[in-house]
């Protein structure tokens, strides 16, 4: 039986490796798990920070990571997930759909009215199991594509 729960400080390891996991799937580049630990470590502990865990039997099977930042547009924070995770042999069983409802329950605990995610244009499966979730897409005509710009901030 799944679990779910916000994740701890003490998590940081597992949650580290699932991202490690997360991104060499997809061959994104990525530190090793154990830097993303000890990222994970440091940012669990600020209040801004949710973290949630799925774990079956004990063992970890999913996570998230959300952010909340200041908004002006309303009174409460806007909550970014920044990353949603479900190992591949487990995935479409419902686990990525517990993990983003505590996710949302969180975020509307902690004042925030709404949340963003960033979805790649041709990640169709992802698209869809957010629209499934009642997220729409906000971009001009049906797909569209990420862009992120990265400067130095000096």
């Amino acid at each position: 039986m799944t679990t779910v729960r916000r994740a701890t400080t003490a998590d940081a390891p597992v949650l580290g490796r699932m991202l490690w996991d997360f991104n060499t799937e997809f061959e994104t580049e990525t530190d090793d798990a154990d830097v993303l630990a000890e990222r994970f470590a440091r940012l669990l502990a600020l209040p801004e920070i949710v973290a949630v865990l799925a774990e079956d039997g004990g063992d970890p099977v999913g996570f998230a990571l959300v952010s909340l930042r200041p908004a002006i547009w309303f009174d409460g924070p806007v909550a970014q997930l920044e990353e949603l995770y479900v190992v591949p042999s487990l995935r479409s069983g419902g686990i990525g759909s517990q993990v983003l409802d505590l996710c949302r329950r969180l975020a509307r605990e902690l004042g925030s009215p709404e949340m963003h995610i960033n979805v790649d244009e041709v990640d169709v499966d992802t698209r869809r199991f957010y629209e499934r979730h009642g997220f729409v897409n906000i971009e001009d005509g049906v797909d569209y594509r990420m862009l992120c710009y990265i400067g130095p901030t000096d």
